[in-house]
């Protein structure tokens, strides 16, 4: 009896082990192939529980997600004008023949990123000495992306790979040829600075100027106008004083004898010598002969 419970307990257990060793699973984010004795069987591509012969046949799943590739340190390209930049970039990627990337590459994903970089810096290397400094650095910049990604993928599909993208990060002169370059813009920055202050001196003389000019002309207006002004004054006052010398010729003459006495006698330290028959004093006589 206890030999055949036992018996049952290791035909159990080599089922248990039997059916581990047959089943596998696959996950969404992986194709798997099944190779048996090293020669494929078939590809599981849809997720869930698959089952395989045991000892026989075994499993090697591939990542089926997105997978970037970043070319590391900038690769240096000549241009049309034989001028060298440096390019950094990088690869967006993705399996989706996994048995022609089997038997295309073995399955190694160095070997397929390898075969990837040399097509990417044969095709930046060919549409680099097409180009201009200026193109390849904004001119024409997504044009070049496209074409990269278009002969990237035509020459990935051969090894079961679809490239779904190419981004050139940055490209930039070399340290040696950053520097003169720099210099050039710093010059021509300052160059284009002392146009713009001479040309607003300029224009602050103009305006200084038209308004010299406008307060002469204000200035000249108005003394204009006050001498006008003044004339016109001047003019009534000798028509008023005309009109009352003319009613009565003997009290104006006597107010205006009485208005230099006035101002001839203003301060006591004052002296003057005249003949006392000067006409000056023709109004001081009549009044002391009035007094008599």
């Amino acid at each position: 009896m206890k030999t055949n419970v036992a018996n049952i307990l290791i035909g159990a257990v080599l089922v248990l082990i039997l059916m581990s060793l047959s089943m596998f699973i696959v996950d969404q984010r992986q194709t798997a192939i099944v190779l048996q004795l090293g020669e494929m069987v078939r590809v599981e591509s849809t997720p869930g529980l698959k089952w395989k012969i045991p000892l026989m046949q075994n499993v090697r799943f591939f990542d089926s997600r997105i997978l970037t590739l970043d070319a590391g340190e900038p690769e240096r390209f000549i241009t049309a004008e034989k001028k060298n930049v440096l390019v950094d970039s990088f690869v967006k990627w993705r399996i989706v023949d996994v048995k022609q990337y089997y038997i295309s590459v073995g399955g190694d994903e160095m070997r397929a990123s390898t075969r990837l970089l040399q097509t990417v810096n044969s095709s930046m290397r060919e549409e680099f000495g097409k180009r201009s400094i200026h193109d390849v650095v904004s001119g024409e910049r997504d044009q070049i992306m496209d074409v990269l990604r278009e002969k990237t993928d035509a020459d990935a599909r051969k090894i079961g790979v679809q490239v779904l993208d190419v981004r050139l990060k940055r490209v930039d002169f070399p340290p040696e040829i950053s520097d003169s370059v720099y210099r050039r813009m710093d010059a021509e920055r300052k160059r284009v600075a002392n146009e713009l202050r001479a040309s607003g001196a300029a224009e602050g003389e103009k305006i200084r100027a038209d308004a010299d000019k406008q307060r002469e002309v204000i200035l000249a207006q108005a003394y204009r106008d006050a001498q006008k002004t003044k004339g016109e004054g001047d003019a009534k006052a000798a028509a008023i004083y005309a009109a009352a010398f003319g009613r009565n010729a003997e009290f104006y003459s006597f107010y205006r004898s009485l208005e230099a006495y006035k101002r001839s006698f203003k301060d006591k330290s004052d002296v003057m010598v005249l003949d006392p028959s000067s006409a000056f004093f023709k109004y001081l006589k009549g009044a002391s002969k009035a007094g008599k």
